[in-house]
């Protein structure tokens, strides 16, 4: 059935973070995040680039406006019982934007979100060819996203990208301003080692959050090493977006050459394993209870 989210959802966040590293996959809809809380997520991500790809067929380089991310991440934490942060590209424009932002991804029940130093157009994380505000002006973008929150436990996460840009030593001057100025938890994107992600824990303090995506600059390291680094987010932001297309690839091109989805009904869930994960026997039951009190009313 319908949900009605978490009543403090960072509060939640953070009891999990206070437990350990909390590993968060990346989703980009309702039934995904479905699908990620019955496998066992304690903590969702959704990832803006899953959400610009999937809605827009387009790259990832700030087009989803702030309406249409919230509108998704309300779907998303309507669907689950767990905690969900999400990705706010730049914060949609400059400092009254990012503050603005706060107030609608509160409101859509998210835990936290995270902003970055880019400026627009911005990029990728894992491309070349960035540029970055100043320093100055994402402290005070911080500092107003800060003062902006109702609820003191949501998380404002400062991701960095100056890593690909001016290079490491930035990077943690930066984390290390960003955390002065407010900020809940850091996320330097982009570093290329694990001896830079140590590196970057040993010159900036309070948690971090780590991206393993794939493809991209980061070399594949798993949580337990994260962990050991001392990182206590971990995102996958476009795992399960990249399987799923290929999965969906493949089911098309098979059936335009057999002229049957046959040879592909082991990869499905089945209707009922479906209904079930939607709850469609407790919508039925409802239906049938709200038919009972009708009539019971006329007769």
């Amino acid at each position: 059935m319908f949900r009605y989210g978490l009543k403090s959802p960072g509060s939640a966040l953070r009891e999990e973070m206070s437990k350990g590293v909390v590993v968060l996959p990346g989703v980009y809809d309702a039934i995904t995040a479905r699908i990620a809380e019955e496998a066992g997520a304690r903590g969702l991500y959704l990832t803006g680039a899953g959400v610009t790809n999937s809605m827009l067929a387009a790259p990832d380089i700030g087009l989803v406006t702030l309406g249409e991310m919230a509108r998704v991440a309300s779907n998303v934490c309507g669907a689950v019982s767990v905690p969900v942060i999400a990705d706010a590209d730049t914060g949609f424009g400059g400092t009254m934007n990012a503050s603005r932002a706060v107030i609608e991804y509160e409101r859509a029940g998210l835990a936290g979100m995270h902003v970055e130093d880019q400026a627009m157009p911005k990029r990728c994380g894992h491309l070349d060819g960035k540029a970055l505000i100043s320093a100055e002006e994402m402290d005070a973008k911080i500092r107003m996203m800060v003062g902006a929150r109702r609820d003191p436990s949501f998380l404002i996460i400062a991701r960095t990208d100056a890593r690909g840009v001016t290079g490491l030593e930035d990077a943690i001057a930066r984390g290390r301003r960003y955390v002065a100025a407010g900020a809940d938890c850091v996320f330097p994107e982009g570093l290329q080692s694990k001896e830079e992600f140590a590196e970057f824990r040993a010159g900036v303090s309070g948690p971090l959050l780590a991206n393993m995506t794939e493809f991209g600059k980061t070399p594949l390291i798993s949580v337990s090493e994260f962990e050991g680094l001392g990182y206590t987010l971990v995102i996958f932001p476009m795992t399960a977006f990249r399987v799923m297309m290929k999965a969906v690839d493949e089911a098309y091109r098979t059936l335009l050459r057999d002229g049957t989805q046959a040879g592909i009904l082991d990869r499905m869930r089945t209707r009922q394993e479906l209904y079930e994960l939607i709850d469609y026997p407790a919508y039925e039951s409802l239906d049938r209870q709200l038919a009972e009190e009708a009539e019971r009313t006329e007769s």
